[in-house]
């Protein structure tokens, strides 16, 4: 069985740790992205989560379905307005099938990393293409590795911190691509810490993912202004078309 790192009190707290990634200046330039793919067509979410996007998605029009692992972040997506009307599948996303097919997947906010191991990873891809319609697209949001930052004889970056929290990545095995988010956050109640496993993956090694799965890339952005990405991008947003 999986585990659920998004349980408790952590999908309680979810939303108000999204910082700049809950802002309508980030918000908006995505669902607009999203919701141009899509078009006509249905949309399904993998780890939807507490509805970030579903629900700003929805709202322009597009028929959004959610797969998701943790049923206390659909909690959270239930209580809120129009959280009732997206219908979301408890399962793993690499694996978990529902019904109907789909113009537009998406996996967004680094969750791909959520999937900790390449079969896993290649797994997704597959189920990805599995629900699209030929010509749908699968997309994916997610960091570059910032191995360049390492220190040599270091494993550990810092990659956020501000008053009350920290955030830093330990990369316990280059081998296998593997590393754990350290969250460090003091309040009230005193300082307590929330880890996050994940797989860290190359933009090539998903091309190839895609590749495996019968997808094409068709773009690749820095951002969701379609920016160019450079191999300076700390990130990018890439989107694989289904074959027709």
């Amino acid at each position: 069985m999986l585990d659920d790192h998004f349980a408790g009190e952590v999908a309680a707290r979810y939303d108000d740790t999204l910082g700049a990634m809950g802002s309508p200046e980030v918000l908006g330039p995505t669902v607009d992205l999203l919701a141009g793919l899509a078009g006509t067509g249905a949309a399904l979410e993998m780890a939807v989560g507490t509805g970030r996007i579903a629900l700003p998605l929805a709202a322009q029009g597009v028929p959004v379905r959610g797969i998701e692992l943790s049923p206390d972040m659909v909690a959270q997506l239930r209580a809120k307005p129009g959280g009732d009307a997206i219908p979301v599948t408890i399962g793993d996303m690499a694996t978990t099938r529902v019904e109907g097919a789909f113009r537009l997947v998406y996996l967004l906010f680094n969750t791909i990393g959520n999937v900790e191991t390449q079969d896993r990873q290649v797994a997704c891809f597959a189920n990805a293409a599995a629900h699209l319609e030929p010509g749908g697209c699968f997309v994916i949001e997610v960091v570059v590795p910032d191995l360049r930052r390492l220190v040599p004889g270091h494993d550990a970056i810092v990659f956020a911190h501000a008053p009350g929290y920290v955030g830093y990545d330990r990369y316990d095995d280059l081998v296998a691509q593997h590393a754990v988010s350290h969250h460090f956050v003091a309040g009230g109640s005193g300082a307590r810490e929330i880890r996050t496993p994940f797989r860290y993956v190359w933009p090539s090694e998903l091309d190839l993912m895609a590749r495996l799965s019968g997808l094409e890339l068709a773009d690749r952005w820095a951002d969701w202004d379609r920016s160019p990405f450079t191999g300076d991008s700390p990130s990018h947003v890439s989107v694989w078309r289904k074959q027709p």
